[in-house]
Order: C-alpha cells, then structure tokens, then sequence
C-alpha cells in the first residue's frame, strides 16, 4: 500500500534533515507517495504568503504531512507559519515524546515523558495590541473600567485565552493516549493559583474529565513546581498535559533530559489532519553544513508509520536508531561523546538504513 504524504522540507536545516528521513522512511519498504510542498520565507518570494493556498489544500487532501523546521522571524515579520499552521488546521494536540535512549550522555536514567500540548489558544492565540494603538488605547480603558486596574500608556497587551472547549479536548486526547498506549499517569500543568479563572478553567475542566478515567492515575502541579521536579526525579512523570505557553517550554526542557532537541520528535494532531515534524528549530546558521541532527525528524518520521498503521516498520526504524545511538560511531557532534570525530547528516541516515536492512 502506498501513503500519500505532504512534504514539507522547511528551511534552514530542514531541506537536509527531510532529506535523510525520507530516505530511511522509503528504506522501511513503506511505500510513499510524496507532494512537496514548501511554507515560511521561500513561499512568501514565491507566491505572496508564507502559507500558500496550495500548501494546505495538499496537507487537506493527504491528511498527513511530514514537516521539517521552519524560520520564524522574531520581533518583525510574519507571525508563526507553524502557529498558524496549527490553527488554520485544527492540529489542537501537540504530541512531542521524550525517550532517553542508551547511548546518549545524561545525568538521567530511565526517562520517558509524553508531553500533550494545547495548541490552538493561550498566549500563542496571537492576540495582540500594540504599544500606542487606538485599539490599545480603548482595551486600556476597558480594563481601567471593568477591574479597576491600570495598564501604562507604553504598554504591549497579549491575550491570554483558554476555553472550557479546548481545554476539555486536550485533556480527554492525553488520556486517551495513555490508555491507549498503555501509561499509567497523566499529570495537568498550570498555574491555577495565580491565573484563577484562565489557568483555573483548565484545572477545572481537566478533574472533570479525569473523573472519566478510572484507570489512569490523575495528578495535578503548578508549572513551576513541575520544571523543578522534572530535572529533580523526572522518572515519576508520564504523560503531562498543558496549556500551549507552558508546554511549549515544557516539552524542550523535558528534550534537555534526554539528551537534547536533536532527538525530540513531535507531532501536531487533529480529528481528521496529522502534521509530524521535529520540536526543534531551523538553525540557520548551520543551513548546508552537513552537520544537523537528523534523528528528531527520523522519530517524527517513525510516530508518522504508527499513525498511518505501520507499526511494524515504525518500531523497526526506531529500534535502527537506537542501535546506531547505542554504538556510538555515526552520531552528529550534539549527541556524540567525542565531538571531534562526529559524522554529518548524511552519514548518519546512511547508518539507520544499513540497521534497517541488516
């Protein structure tokens, strides 16, 4: 059988981690049917938009992609194309596990952490007001008029929205996960003591849907408390879910225990519609080098097979991997003991292939 999947090479390190991964994913003997596609800055000079009609139509029609990282420009420019991505799609899960394979250098033993991110509102809702707007200027006044509270004339104004919707929908998804993964805990991170009726809606909803879950262990804990415990006895979290602001950071620090973003894979899932691509970001500067870690994206690739019913070839690339870490030899310099003999991108796809076909 063969998937019709949507490729997205990205820019930056993305052309060359897309590229070792569809190479490894076709060495599976999975049969693809790729249609690339780009987003970001290359599609803005070619088409207008950072985010073409074409490219969405095409992640529509296969409802699966595959994504490689993409620039986001900071403080100028267009918005998130990968938020709006989310949005515009209805990816509201992000899924993104973090699994301490044998091999890699760490401080930490036996980690495996699921971390499920909101990923549709909160902060990363993009509702903003700008310093000096007259519509900054009138929300100034609706807050003065409605709390009592001032917001300075030479203030930014971000919106932070959490829904009972979106909250339930992420919750029962993290559980549902577990369940059907066979995990034991989910644990709601927030800060509902400070932000009682934004953070506290999301506490609240998720004991709500907990009480559905009589299998699977509830817990809850303050975000801060949480990064404490986590790079303290991460071994005592399983599946966490979040707010899309807290997990963002979240989901990285939790990379940090297991060696690193260039192993953190990740997916961006909805009810019809699955994106998959690597936490990391586009390392610009070391765009054509040879030198990215391409392993973050081969997991992606891997949760991809588990979503299109490949399970057997999913669990055979990512076992590949593990072997090629657990050797040790063809690693990239962010992963490898000794960086000064670390092999590039291209060498190790070559390394996973020939596990793969061993």
């Amino acid at each position: 059988m063969q998937h019709r999947v949507t490729l997205i090479p990205g820019d930056g390190i993305g052309p060359e981690v897309t590229e070792a991964t569809r190479r490894v994913l076709e060495a599976t003997g999975v049969g693809f049917e790729w249609d690339t596609v780009t987003i970001g800055g290359q599609a803005l000079e070619e088409t207008g938009s950072p985010l073409p009609d074409r490219t969405l139509r095409s992640i529509r029609t296969s409802k699966v992609a595959l994504k490689g990282p993409v620039t986001t420009p900071i403080g100028t420019g267009f918005r998130s194309v990968n938020v709006a991505l989310r949005q515009t799609l209805d990816l509201y899960a992000s899924v993104r596990p973090h699994k301490l394979y044998p091999g890699i250098n760490t401080p930490f033993r036996d980690v495996d952490i699921i971390v499920v991110r909101e990923n549709t509102e909160d902060l990363y809702a993009g509702i903003e007001f700008a310093r000096g707007d007259m519509f900054t200027s009138g929300l100034r006044s609706f807050v003065r008029d409605a709390t009592g509270k001032e917001i300075t004339e030479d203030s930014a104004v971000s919106l932070k929205v959490i829904s009972e919707a979106a909250s339930r929908r992420i919750v029962r998804f993290a559980f549902e996960y577990a369940r059907r993964n066979g995990r034991r805990k989910v644990t709601a991170v927030h800060k509902a003591n400070i932000l009682k009726f934004s953070d506290g809606l999301f506490l609240d909803t998720a004991r709500k849907v907990a009480r559905e879950y009589n299998d699977i262990a509830f817990s809850e804990m303050l975000v801060d408390a949480a990064c404490m415990a986590l790079v303290r006895t991460p071994r005592l979290f399983d599946v966490l879910v979040l707010p899309n602001f807290y997990g963002d950071f979240v989901s990285e620090l939790c990379a940090g225990l297991v060696g690193g973003m260039g192993i953190a894979p990740g997916a961006n899932i909805g009810d019809e519609i699955a994106v998959f691509e690597p936490a990391h970001g586009s390392a610009p500067g070391y765009a054509g080098l040879d030198k990215a870690n391409s392993m973050a994206m081969m997991l992606s690739g891997a949760m991809m097979l588990h979503y299109l019913g490949e399970k057997d070839s999913a669990d055979r690339l990512e076992a590949a991997i593990a072997e090629v870490i657990v050797e040790g030899k063809d690693l990239t310099s962010d992963v490898k003991a000794d960086p000064a003999t670390a092999v590039g991108t291209s060498r190790v796809a070559d390394a996973v292939i020939e596990q793969l076909q061993a």
